[in-house]
């Protein structure tokens, strides 16, 4: 499916402007420069009760101007002004439903079931796209032909010293995400700036036993020997507020991740991978300077180890 145009959507709710409320992604022409068409980009967006946020991740999503969308909202049951909301934007969805589910994974094991494009991706009901993000994701895929991007996010933090938050500076002042080797817990990878090769991983679910480090668990299963591009971009904003799975209850969150690292069994040999890796990426700082002031971005692609 086209992207709609701002035009063709619902306005904006009074007293909201912007992106993306009131402004839109220039509209890509229907085939590539070279005359091939864009890679079908699918996007599932699981939700339950995100009234408040979900209008504006439908719009982010719809708003991109790319020719060749798939769109698929997983509602779990809400009981807000969610359904309302979502049917809005349902001659845009490729496919909706709200019904009760088993959590997140089993609502996007449940939206990508319905979707057949090249590439895919997952964006929380609470998260966004910035404009222009699939076009990014789309052009650098024809030119790099990667298993996984990985770019880099933007997100508020509502602390009134936020400048003792060394994990927050560090998100905010890095070139690129840290490098995902499996097994080490040095990463920066977030969902709303990620996307992946959907055709080479679609025989591949997400593990319903997981509610919080679903994404980590997803990201170490398809990384094995897969050609990673880390990308100096920013594709997507994280909300962080306080009423958020991952802020409510922490310790789970915790105890999920501890988990995932003690199933890898190769956890030993993978740290030394990781320093390869860091230390190759450490090496181009000059190189990549360099692109990003001409270019505005700039990509560090590695094999990940079978």
């Amino acid at each position: 499916m086209r992207c709609p145009t701002l035009a063709e959507l619902p306005p904006a709710p009074d007293g909201k402007t912007g992106w993306p409320w009131t402004k839109e992604s220039p509209c890509l022409p229907a085939v590539r420069p070279d005359g091939s068409p864009w890679p079908r980009i699918s996007i599932v967006t699981p939700s339950y009760n995100q009234a408040q946020f979900v209008e504006e991740t439908i719009r982010s999503v719809l708003l991109q101007g790319y020719p060749d969308l798939e769109y698929v909202v997983i509602d779990g049951g809400s009981n807000d002004e969610s359904i309302e909301i979502i049917r809005k934007y349902e001659p845009w969805l490729s496919y909706w439903v709200s019904e009760q589910d088993r959590g997140q994974a089993h609502a996007i094991n449940k939206g990508f079931a319905r979707t057949t494009g090249k590439l895919g991706a997952y964006l929380n009901s609470d998260d966004i796209y910035f404009a222009g993000a699939l076009h990014y994701a789309a052009e650098s895929f024809e030119r790099l032909h990667w298993d996984l991007l990985i770019g880099r996010s933007d997100s508020e933090y509502d602390s009134s010293l936020p400048w003792l938050r060394r994990s927050w500076w560090k998100q905010k002042m890095a070139l690129l995400p840290r490098p995902l080797i499996i097994g080490s817990d040095q990463y920066g990878i977030s969902q709303e700036s990620t996307f992946w090769n959907l055709a080479k991983f679609r025989k591949y679910q997400f593990n319903e036993n997981l509610h919080f480090c679903l994404d980590v668990d997803w990201y170490f299963r398809i990384a094995r020997g897969a050609y990673i591009a880390l990308t100096s971009k920013k594709i997507g904003y994280y909300r962080r507020h306080s009423e958020s799975k991952t802020a409510t209850l922490q310790h789970l969150a915790r105890a999920e991740i501890q988990r995932i690292m003690r199933e890898q069994a190769e956890l030993g040999m993978f740290q030394e991978s990781y320093a390869r890796v860091h230390s190759a990426m450490l090496m181009r700082i000059p190189l990549m300077l360099f692109k990003i002031a001409v270019f505005g971005s700039m990509e560090f692609c590695y094999r990940h180890p079978s």
